[in-house]
């Protein structure tokens, strides 16, 4: 058992870790309730956020977006999951659902918008939509993943030999066991969705606002698209 004066340390440590990573979010939040003129604390300037149409647009996009990624890197994850059980080559499968992860967001972004480009797609909130799901992707696999491994798929075995057909036995047997993990995947994605900047920056183009480029200091005339010959 934890000696007293060891938990309190252990305490001690961990609001010293807290502290160390929410610290910085301080200040802004204080320059946000103040008034630039007067100085004083006022919350008119969170009132104002409504005012501007560009601001809500680009927030309404952004939750557009981090819902279509919520519902589509769950689903490729577990399908991806499914096919490292199912088939023998779990090592590709893996290797090609987390090769995102080791490729730079400036690189992942510029390639991305380049297909887009020479495809002759525009940028749309579906080219952001599949970026941000790439991105989303390994990490809702490696979640759904990790639960499907301490699934016993002798439950399976028992449901096919009462008569269950595959999508039987995993609608009824498999998919209870590991929904945890799939809305943890779920709502990892969307967090991933709203804290993604750089690639989404690359491929949104300069007509659609979202969240990511209508901070201060952003040029909103500023166009990322990638221009070819």
């Amino acid at each position: 058992m934890m000696k007293p004066w060891t938990r309190i340390l252990v305490w001690l440590c961990l609001a010293g870790v807290l502290l160390f990573l929410y610290a910085p979010l301080f200040p802004p939040l204080l320059l946000a309730i103040q008034d630039p003129a007067t100085g004083q604390l006022t919350l008119q300037n969170f009132g104002t956020i409504h005012s501007d149409p560009t601001l809500v647009g680009a927030l309404m996009n952004s939750i557009i977006l981090a819902a279509i990624v919520g519902v589509a890197a769950p689903l490729l994850a577990l399908a991806a999951a499914q096919a490292v059980r199912s088939f023998g080559i779990p090592r590709l499968i893996i290797t090609v659902i987390l090769l995102p992860l080791f490729i730079p967001g400036v690189s992942m972004g510029v390639s991305t918008s380049l297909f887009f480009n020479l495809t002759g797609i525009d940028p749309s909130l579906l080219t952001m939509a599949v970026v941000q799901t790439l991105w989303a992707l390994p990490f809702a696999f490696l979640i759904i993943l990790t639960v499907m491994s301490g699934f016993d798929t002798l439950y399976l075995e028992a449901a096919y030999t009462c008569g269950a057909n595959r999508a039987q036995a995993f609608r009824e047997i498999e998919l209870p066991q590991i929904a945890p993990g799939i809305s943890g995947a779920a709502t990892f994605s969307v967090i991933l969705s709203f804290n993604e900047t750089i690639r989404t920056a690359v491929v949104q183009g300069a007509t659609i606002p979202s969240r990511r480029s209508s901070g201060p200091g952003i040029s909103r005339s500023a166009s990322p698209r990638i221009c070819t010959p």
